[in-house]
């Protein structure tokens, strides 16, 4: 039995081009999608839900793609000079994902979230829920200062975990050439 599914499996990535795992989670991912639009038919948003769709990816790809790509740029490139490091002492680690992840997601909250935390929806959402937006700008503060705090850990485990590694290599004692030998 094991060498049928072995075979199966072989011959499903031959023909599919990729893991047949990858091909069962598309197949998930397709019947969720078309699970949540016939919700939203039966709830008869459909029209208000698909000019949002276009209207996000309009704004995604025209506005914030080009703002977040040139603010990822201008982040790499530092102004200062980086000093040369003589041989032998092994690159810092970088910087840049520790703070593009939480920015990304701090942003994703903002984006998603936008009219509660700027309370532009104050009076809609206390007649749909009872509830106020006044909680929802300090929580995103709080949620977005926890997460740059996890990242500035996390590169600082990292910083000293390159600390240790790298210093024994800097104390290490060159080998001998063969011609400084005393026996030579």
């Amino acid at each position: 039995m094991p060498s049928r599914i072995r075979r199966a499996y072989r011959w499903t990535a031959a023909r599919y081009g990729a893991d047949p795992l990858h091909l069962l989670a598309l197949l998930a991912c397709f019947a969720l999608t078309g699970y949540a639009a016939t919700r939203v038919v039966a709830a008869g948003i459909w029209v208000g839900f698909v000019v949002w769709f276009v209207g996000a990816a309009i704004v995604h790809d025209l506005l914030l793609y080009p703002l977040y790509a040139v603010s990822d740029v201008t982040a790499q490139r530092r102004p200062w000079r980086r000093r040369r490091r003589p041989s032998g002492h092994p690159a810092r680690p970088s910087s840049i994902n520790y703070l593009r992840v939480p920015a990304a997601l701090s942003g994703l909250l903002l984006l998603i979230w936008f009219p509660l935390i700027l309370g532009l929806a104050g009076d809609t959402y206390h007649r749909s829920t009872g509830l106020d937006t006044s909680p929802y700008l300090g929580r995103w503060l709080l949620v977005t200062g926890v997460l740059f705090a996890g990242s500035a850990i996390a590169y600082a485990i990292r910083l000293r975990r390159h600390r240790v590694v790298a210093r024994p290599r800097l104390h290490a004692r060159a080998p001998r050439s063969p011609r400084s030998s005393p026996s030579g």
